[in-house]
């Protein structure tokens, strides 16, 4: 028979919640940031616009053969 007495193993736990602060700062960013980030937009845009213009001219090439009857 067990004893009412004995001690039940348990975990207890307490939170207290403590006032928080959150502090923003802005800080101005350099010029080479600006000058960086302009050089890769149009980094990207030029890379995009050259695999367009590869595309374009493949499938162009591609479908004057077609029409000419030659074929790959």
């Amino acid at each position: 028979m067990c004893a009412q007495t004995e001690d039940m193993p348990m975990a207890k736990f307490s939170f207290d919640p403590s006032p928080m602060q959150v502090l923003v700062k802005e800080q101005p960013r350099p010029f080479y940031h600006f000058l960086t980030t302009v050089c890769a937009i149009v980094g990207g845009v030029f890379t995009v616009a050259g695999m367009a213009d590869s595309s374009v001219f493949s499938i162009s090439k591609a479908l004057k053969k077609v029409e000419l009857g030659k074929h790959y």
